[in-house]
């Protein structure tokens, strides 16, 4: 279940990180900043019950999915009390899934706009969906995922190492186009069809995304 929820996940645009039991769901979940966590009850090595309190007690505030196969009351209760953010019942669809965690980061409370906005770039994290000058923009779920890494970073130089990174989560192994092929195929969604040259390259460095107004 696991395999096929990151690859469902990671079709939607996110890099997804997999834990195989308790503890090393808490050693990632302690290490890393995820934007929601989804967890299983049934978990060697310590429950999601109890992964779940210590993550809380730890003061990581990802907002939790919990997965079971009980449908009883009292577990929902529990899984509540552990500091889960919401609970699906297995089996479940996938669209409810990723339905789920759009809502859940709607309602995190952590410093994250419910729109992002550059200009008149603007991508809203929630319904996947981003917008030039009033235009709607139709991009794959990886041009998506970079433009919006881009955005949480405006006038910064990104790394192609740090942008591999964060958008397919995979080791930059130094020969790869794979970013370079994706920045062009955002520039020819969101710069070219506008006029614009916003999506810079900066040589020997990475790219930037400019800020509305510099230069």
């Amino acid at each position: 279940m696991a395999g096929l929820l990151r690859r469902a996940l990671k079709e939607e645009g996110h890099a997804v990180d997999v834990a195989v039991d308790g503890p090393q769901g808490l050693w990632l979940a302690t290490e890393n900043e995820y934007g929601a966590i989804v967890l299983d009850v049934m978990l060697p090595g310590m429950d999601g019950f109890q992964l779940c309190r210590r993550l809380r007690e730890s003061g990581a505030w990802a907002p939790v999915l919990m997965l079971t196969a009980r449908d009883g009351v009292t577990d929902r209760v529990r899984g509540l009390d552990a500091g889960a953010d919401d609970y699906l019942v297995k089996p479940f669809s996938l669209l409810e899934l990723a339905a789920r965690l759009r809502a859940l980061a709607r309602r995190d409370g952590r410093s994250r706009p419910p729109v992002l906005a550059e200009g008149d770039l603007r991508l809203d994290p929630a319904s996947k969906q981003a917008w030039r000058a009033g235009t709607e923009l139709h991009l794959s779920p990886k041009e998506y995922s970079l433009l919006e890494f881009f955005l949480r970073h405006p006038g910064q130089v990104l790394t192609r190492s740090a942008i591999i990174e964060a958008v397919w989560d995979f080791a930059y192994d130094g020969g790869s186009n794979v970013v370079d092929q994706y920045v062009n195929y955002l520039r020819r969604k969101v710069d070219a069809p506008f006029a614009r040259r916003d999506l810079e390259t900066v040589r020997g460095m990475g790219y930037r995304l400019r800020r509305a107004g510099s230069g």
